[in-house]
């Protein structure tokens, strides 16, 4: 099926769990390709493909993309007629039909983003624990090595209409990198590896192509450009795009308490227990029979999610530890306001948060995290 024609130099295809863009006359591309990756002039097609779906599913020929990648190659390019020896191919378990394509224009300029992607299971920030160490040729699982590695991947394409030096092009993947970490950060995308927000997953893949002419090459795709600021919208929004569809996460899904403080190690069954401690075994039930009503409250999520940001700001040492104490259990007693509706209890919460928080770390984050919930659903009922 044919997606679309861009800038008359190249037509965007998908068929058979694949999509691909054909170029219709010359473009340079750096990919980050197993095979014909790095910077290349030769590249005739650039190609994304599901090879298996997210969970539980192992074929042998998904994986011979490690063991035989040439190979491998090869057969998913025979499928569609395109010669191996010039195609970059980017591969996933997202499925095909969840591409987003976005483009933008300036002047003379257009940019093309096109992205698949899903982050639940494999969301991850730059520098959390690895798994793998890669040597003689082989990925030696240096931690539980019984573990299957997760699904998550976001793969992104990035056509350009114009013709950029070497160092431009290579520089795109940085704005284009940035723009996909933007989106997650607008997401509110936890890290599963580690208690911090994510910037990517572990597998993503990027190509970047632009036409390739005899006009002067442009020699900058930094945010200070057009062409930087084209590249990072476009990018941003087709992640997001992808992500609403792939994984159904929205803006609206994620103004969730249990969303933001999950990357403390919580869960809803987790959060219910950790609540219900502070509370009578009536109000407990009354409380797990509405539990989005809390979870899902506009002023509650806020005050958790700023809770959070303020953990954060620990963890970066822009907060000093000393002063987390009065920190949290004031942001706490914002919290357990606003799932009471009292906000003339604030004093009270606040001296009855800072008693019970004795130590500055997120395992006492995440209970005074309950604490405050519970205050505000008891105080919220009690005279009812």
């Amino acid at each position: 099926m044919l997606l679309g024609t861009y800038y008359d130099a190249l037509t965007l295809h998908r068929n058979n769990k694949k999509v691909y863009a054909r170029f219709n006359i010359p473009h340079a591309v750096v990919s980050t390709c197993r095979i014909n990756g790095g910077l290349r002039d030769d590249i005739t097609t650039l190609l994304n493909h599901q090879s298996c779906e997210p969970c539980n599913h192992t074929l042998a020929r998904a994986a011979s993309v490690v063991r035989e990648p040439e190979a491998y190659l090869e057969r998913i390019c025979r499928e569609e007629d395109l010669d191996h020896t010039t195609c970059a191919s980017l591969g996933t378990a997202a499925n095909m039909n969840y591409t987003a394509v976005e483009s933008l224009e300036f002047k003379e300029l257009t940019v093309v983003a096109v992205a698949t992607g899903g982050v639940e299971a494999n969301a991850g920030r730059a520098g959390d624990p690895a798994h793998y160490h890669e040597t003689d040729g082989t990925f030696i699982h240096e931690s539980h090595p019984d573990k299957k590695p997760t699904p998550g991947t976001i793969n992104i394409m990035v056509f350009i209409n114009r013709t950029l030096n070497r160092g431009a092009l290579v520089r795109a993947i940085i704005t284009a990198t940035e723009a996909k970490s933007a989106a997650l950060q607008e997401l509110s995308v936890n890290s599963r590896y580690s208690p911090e927000l994510a910037t990517g997953t572990g597998t993503d893949q990027m190509g970047i192509a632009c036409q390739q002419g005899d006009e002067i090459p442009l020699t900058s795709s930094g945010k200070h450009t057009k062409l930087g600021e084209l590249i990072g919208k476009t990018v941003k929004k087709a992640v997001k795009r992808t992500l609403k569809l792939q994984n159904e996460l929205t803006p609206q899904g994620q103004r969730s308490i249990k969303i933001h403080i999950e990357r403390l190690g919580t869960d809803k069954t987790k959060m219910l227990e950790g609540i219900s401690k502070f509370l009578d075994e009536k109000t407990a039930t009354l409380l797990k029979n509405n539990f989005d009503s809390v979870n899902r409250d506009p002023l509650a999520v806020a005050a958790a999610a700023a809770l959070m940001h303020l953990r954060d700001k620990w963890a970066w040492g822009i907060l000093p530890k000393g002063c987390m104490k009065e920190i949290w259990s004031s942001q706490g007693a914002q919290l357990a306001a606003a799932v009471s509706g009292n906000i003339h209890q604030i004093p009270d919460y606040y001296q009855r948060l800072s008693q019970t928080l004795i130590t500055v770390d997120d395992i006492h984050l995440l209970q005074l995290l309950y604490q405050a919930m519970a205050m505000g659903f008891k105080e919220k009922w009690k005279n009812n």
